[in-house]
């Protein structure tokens, strides 16, 4: 049965990816490591924000990690202005609010810039849970993430609905024994199926909470 849902951030709820592949372009530029657009496709992957400056900068130190963390989302916030829900996502939110249905966001981004990103769109109260890259050892494909938030929920895996955009998310979520609705406005709805989404749409006017039902 449907009890609880957990929704990614990026790509999920927020309409973010073209911004932050402009902030991290702009990051890393600074350093004087420009990536190419290619590169910039690893930061849409689900992944924590050290695993990302690792991928690009090699090994850094605790104080390195947290350094650059920050300058990176002094970035993000001077891009602000331009974040965006996902197309159709505060209806889908409501329409599952008033179904009784428990929700939890579970993102890769830090604890501050979650809270403050979904405080700034006003979605924030929906949420009874909140679990960030900062609150798990391992990021996505590891179902970590998803088992903290489930634990917060207090439900089973068995109910509850992981929103994913990310083949990373996919895997975790399928991992931990739940069932997965792609996301696939990127236009990656093929690999996302392939990881095992059990349902994929381009964008939430393309589901119901009867559609959601049926998947279990």
């Amino acid at each position: 049965m449907f009890k609880g849902a957990i929704f990614d951030m990026d790509g999920v709820l927020i309409d973010s990816h073209p911004l932050h592949k402009r902030v991290w372009a702009k990051f890393l530029t600074s350093l004087n490591r420009p990536p190419t657009e290619e590169d910039l496709d690893f930061v849409l992957d689900g992944r924590k924000r050290e695993e990302i400056l690792q991928h690009f900068l090699g090994d850094l130190s605790p104080e390195q990690l947290y350094e650059y963390g920050q300058r990176k989302d002094e970035i993000y916030w001077e891009f602000s202005t331009e974040l965006r829900t996902v197309t159709g996502v505060e209806e889908f939110l409501g329409a599952l609010a008033a179904a009784g249905i428990s929700m939890s966001v579970a993102t890769s981004a830090s604890s501050g810039r979650a809270r403050d990103t979904l405080a700034h769109l006003g979605i924030l109260p929906h949420f009874s849970a909140l679990v960030t890259g900062d609150d798990v050892n391992k990021g996505k494909p590891d179902p970590e993430i998803f088992v903290r938030a489930a634990g917060r929920l207090k439900l089973a895996p068995e109910n509850l609905l992981v929103v994913e955009d990310a083949v990373s998310g996919v895997k975790a979520a399928k991992s931990a024994g739940m069932k997965c609705l792609g996301i696939a406005s990127n236009g990656r709805g093929g690999f996302l199926s392939e990881a095992g989404a059990d349902r994929v749409v381009d964008d939430y006017r393309e589901i119901s909470l009867r559609d959601v039902q049926q998947l279990f």
